[in-house]
């Protein structure tokens, strides 16, 4: 009697229910979309590799492109009127330098003038 209830409950485990056959079908179907998902994946990031890669080819011809565009764009009379002003500023800069050495100088004198009354009081 003890066998027959070890082969009945063997043949309970060995059987699966309607709800496990269903579940194991639907994790193979959700296993099958996830591969064909990330073989999606896979080609559209080949794809946009592709798409950077084309992108790139072309940065030497818009640079090109770009310094065409800038030396076409300028006028003569503008680009006079900058190199004059870049002239201009340069020559600011000289001046303000020998103003502030002038402008030290003669604070460094005043200091001194008022260090010699200073002592000159306190004598």
């Amino acid at each position: 009697m003890a066998s027959h209830q070890r082969a009945a409950s063997v043949a309970t485990v060995r059987e699966k229910s309607y709800f496990e056959q269903q579940r194991e079908e639907l994790i193979g179907e959700i296993a099958m979309s996830f591969e064909h998902v990330l073989a999606n994946i896979n080609k559209l990031n080949r794809s946009l590799e592709a798409v950077i890669a084309v992108g790139n080819e072309f940065s030497s011809v818009e640079a090109l492109w770009s310094q065409f565009e800038n030396v076409m764009g300028k006028d003569p009379e503008q680009q006079d009127a900058a190199e004059q002003e870049q002239e201009q500023e340069g020559d600011d800069d000289d001046s303000h330098n020998d103003n502030a050495a002038a402008k030290s100088e003669s604070e460094a004198e005043a200091g001194h003038v008022k260090s010699e009354d200073e002592a000159g009081g306190r004598r």
